[in-house]
C-alpha cells in the first residue's frame, strides 16, 4: 500500500498515464429514474424511465459495493472530492472538477493494489468505471481461468518517487512555487506525526517539495 496516498486531494498512482483534458469524454454510465405523467381520470398515471448523469453518491455506491464483493482491506478512495470524517466523499457536492480523476488503493490478500481512472468527465463516472472494471475481473474469475490475485497482479501500488513531486503533492504538473508551498503546508497539517501522520509520510512530502523547488527554480 502506498502510505503517502491521500483521500483528498487526489494521489494519482505512480506510473499511470493521465488522460489529457481534450480526450476525456462522457462515460456510458448513468442513473435511471421513473418520471410520472399527469393523473388520469381513472386515477392511474403514465410513467417512463429517464436517464440522468450519475451523482457522486451513486458513483460511490457502485464502487464501494464492488470493493466489498472483492473482499479487500485498507481501502483509500483518493480524489479531489471533499471528504467526510470517515474519509469517504460527500454524496451531495458538485460533480464537475478541473481534475475528476479517481484512484483506489487497497490490499487484496495482503498485497497492495491500485486502480485509477480519469477518462470520464466527472469523478462519479470515473468511480463507476473502476467499479465496472472490478466487476469484469470478478466475472473472469468465475470462469475458472486464473484467479483474482493473478488478474490484479499488474495493478501493484508503488509509492511515487520524490522526482514525481506533482503526484506526491497532488498538484498540477504546471504548479507554481507558491502553490507547492501552500499544498505542502496543508498536507503537513495532516501528515505530521503530531497530527496522527508518520515520519515516513512527512519525509516523502518534504522530499517532493524540495524536488519541486529545485525543478521550478532552475
Amino acid at each position: 500500500m502506498d502510505e503517502s496516498a491521500t483521500r483528498y486531494p487526489l494521489s494519482w498512482p505512480a506510473g499511470w498515464k493521465r488522460t489529457p483534458y481534450s480526450m476525456r469524454k462522457r462515460a456510458a454510465f448513468h442513473a435511471t429514474k421513473t418520471v410520472y405523467g399527469a393523473m388520469r381520470d381513472d386515477g392511474s398515471r403514465s410513467s417512463y424511465k429517464q436517464k440522468e448523469s450519475l451523482s457522486v453518491g451513486q458513483g460511490l455506491e457502485r464502487l464501494t459495493n464492488e470493493l466489498r464483493r472483492l473482499s479487500v482491506s485498507s481501502v483509500i478512495i483518493s480524489s479531489n472530492l471533499r471528504v467526510r470524517q470517515d474519509g469517504l466523499p460527500y454524496s451531495q457536492q458538485a460533480k464537475s472538477l478541473d481534475d475528476p480523476g479517481v484512484a483506489v488503493y487497497f490490499k487484496l490478500k495482503g498485497a497492495p493494489r491500485v486502480l485509477a481512472c480519469d477518462r470520464g468527465l466527472s469523478a462519479a463516472e470515473n468511480m463507476a468505471a473502476i467499479a465496472g472494471h472490478i466487476e469484469a475481473i470478478r466475472a473472469q474469475d468465475r470462469y475458472g481461468v486464473g484467479s483474482i490475485e493473478q488478474a490484479f497482479a499488474g495493478y501493484t501500488a508503488l509509492p511515487p518517487a520524490a522526482s514525481d513531486w506533482w503526484i506526491v503533492l497532488g498538484v498540477p504538473r504546471t504548479a507554481t512555487l507558491d502553490q507547492v508551498d501552500d499544498t505542502f503546508k496543508q498536507l503537513a497539517r495532516t501528515h505530521h506525526p503530531d497530527a496522527g501522520g508518520s515520519h515516513e509520510q512527512m519525509a516523502r512530502i518534504a522530499a517532493a517539495r524540495d524536488a519541486a523547488k529545485r525543478e521550478l527554480s532552475a
